[in-house]
């Protein structure tokens, strides 16, 4: 059992965080609950502050939506979190959709379809044309335009609401990770993973590698859903440069070598 927990200590918490939220707003929706009033976009804590996503922020104010300054001071202490600390954390710790996208993977890994992968009908750098793209709509449409399709906001909904069309389009996310593209939606489509990726270039906490440790066994490649930010492994040590990593733990988990491990920034070497 404690070989258990050790392999997954970073997925566990995870997924406590992730559900707790999803928990909490349904409460504040369905019950009133004054924890977590809101969404994922912006959201009443406590009632007393506002912590707001700054890329909804951000194409609220292009929109040309006149903004309350609390909203706006809730999305530069969002910005400074994930800038500073967490990196691209949000898309792995707190986005609901991470917990289909990672089922999704476990479903090709079990029926081998990831040996599929070489083949790749889009682009890594698709989700951040669509980022431009969402902000040049926003401007000429006068509406948040990824709010209006964003399976995240679509899966909050669908579960506070009824199940309906969002839950269509979130199954159709998952039939797409799965047959398509391993970790497609959000690692080629979704334009909040490619802002947060912009956000969190500096941040102080990364995955470091140690070369000497390494034997290139193969496991944190097979569990990374950014496997292109692994390519130091088993040339340099030092921090994983590549700000696309969303920190989720996992390779530091399956690291059997211990070669990998969270830690404050270090230059390569």
């Amino acid at each position: 059992m404690s070989s258990l927990l050790r392999r997954n200590r970073f997925l566990i918490p995870r997924r406590i965080v992730q559900v707790s939220l999803l928990v909490v707003f349904v409460g504040a929706n369905l019950s009133g609950w004054k924890v977590l009033q809101g969404n994922y976009s912006a959201a009443h804590v406590f009632e007393s502050f506002y912590l707001a996503d700054p890329y909804a922020v951000l194409q609220m104010l292009v929109a040309g939506f006149i903004l309350n300054i609390d909203v706006i001071v809730g999305a530069v202490i969002i910005l400074l979190i994930y800038g500073l600390l967490l990196g691209r954390g949000f898309c792995s710790w707190v986005c609901p959709m991470n917990i289909v996208s990672d089922l999704a993977h476990y479903v090709r890994r079990k029926t081998q379809m990831n040996r599929l992968d070489e083949k790749m009908p889009i682009k890594r750098d698709t989700r951040y044309w669509i980022l431009v793209l969402s902000l040049v709509v926003s401007v000429f449409s006068g509406v948040a335009a990824f709010e209006f399709v964003s399976p995240v906001s679509m899966l909050h909904r669908g579960i506070v609401f009824g199940f309906g069309f969002g839950l269509a389009a979130v199954f159709m996310v998952f039939l797409f990770d799965v047959f398509v593209v391993r970790n497609g939606w959000c690692g080629y489509i979704c334009p909040l993973g490619a802002f947060y990726s912009f956000i969190g270039k500096f941040s102080f906490i990364k995955v470091n590698h140690a070369k000497e440790d390494c034997t290139m066994c193969g496991n944190c490649f097979a569990v990374c859903p950014e496997r292109q930010v692994l390519s130091i492994i088993d040339k340099q040590s030092g921090s994983i440069p590549n700000s696309e990593c969303t920190n989720c733990g996992r390779c530091v988990e399956v690291c059997d070598d211990d070669a990998l491990h969270f830690g404050k920034y270090t230059k390569l070497k």
